[in-house]
Formats: C-alpha cells, sequence, structure tokens
C-alpha cells in the first residue's frame, strides 16, 4: 500500500523540499509532499544545488501553504525544522505517525557561494541519512 507523506517546515524552500526529493528518490511508490508554515517565494537555489551535485533535480519544487493539506490524510507528518514543529497546525485528516526530525537550516549561513554551499552541503548529508534510516525502519514496504 502506498504510503502518503507530508514533509513540513516554515518555508518550505530548503530542508522540506531536499527531504521530498531524498524520499521520492528512495522509493518512488511513496506519495511524498511539501508544505510550510510561512512558504518562501521560491525553492532555495543552493538547496537546489547541493541536490542537483548528487543528481536530485528539486528545481520544480513550489513552496506550498500546508493550509492546502489540512483536511487530508497522511501515513506520516514529519517536520524538519523546530519552528515548524512548534507552529504545526492541526490537521483535521487523520494523520498515523507525526514525527520531528530537526536540522539546521542551512538558509542561515552567510557570506560567497564558496562559503555557503559547505553548509548546504552538510545539511543535505544530514537529511540523506537520518530519512534513510526512516525510510528503511518504517517507509519501506517489507
Amino acid at each position: 500500500m502506498k504510503k502518503k507523506i507530508l514533509i513540513l517546515c516554515t518555508g518550505n524552500s530548503c530542508r522540506s523540499q531536499m527531504a521530498e526529493g531524498f524520499l521520492k528518490s528512495f522509493d518512488e511508490n511513496l506519495e511524498v509532499y511539501s508544505a510550510g508554515t510561512n512558504p518562501a517565494e521560491r525553492a532555495n537555489p543552493y538547496a537546489i544545488k547541493a541536490m542537483k551535485e548528487i543528481s536530485i533535480d528539486i528545481s520544480n519544487g513550489i513552496p506550498e501553504n500546508v493550509d492546502k493539506y489540512l483536511s487530508q490524510s497522511f501515513d506520516y507528518i514529519i517536520t524538519v525544522c523546530d519552528n515548524a514543529n512548534e507552529t504545526c497546525p492541526v490537521f483535521m485528516g487523520s494523520v498515523k505517525h507525526r514525527l520531528h526530525i530537526g536540522f539546521d537550516d542551512p538558509a542561515d549561513a552567510v557570506g560567497s557561494e564558496e562559503e555557503v554551499m559547505p553548509v548546504y552541503r552538510k545539511v543535505r548529508d544530514e537529511i540523506k541519512k537520518d530519512f534513510y534510516e526512516l525510510y528503511k525502519s518504517n517507509l519501506k514496504d517489507k
């Protein structure tokens, strides 16, 4: 049975977009969405670049407001930033599992591209590691 997953962040421009990209790359049978409590205008270009370096294209990701999903049912709702975890709205639909897997916000990094890209790569790799563990233990059809 196809698992339906929503990944929540504040801006839905970086961490949640990367996590969505990873889950989709692990298993095309997962139904994965991401949204934000205060969505940005567009996906973060450094996040797009960091993911492209490992051959995952998230350039079509459009930050969406979590309100769009409030009445839907999900197998998993996963917050990836502390702010979204604290301000996570009440879902009217059925939610089987709520998880929080927090990551530092690479968008807080300042400086030139050469200075900020290592921060994005570090967070990208942490997201990959933690979401692969989640995938193996909870999401993968056994």
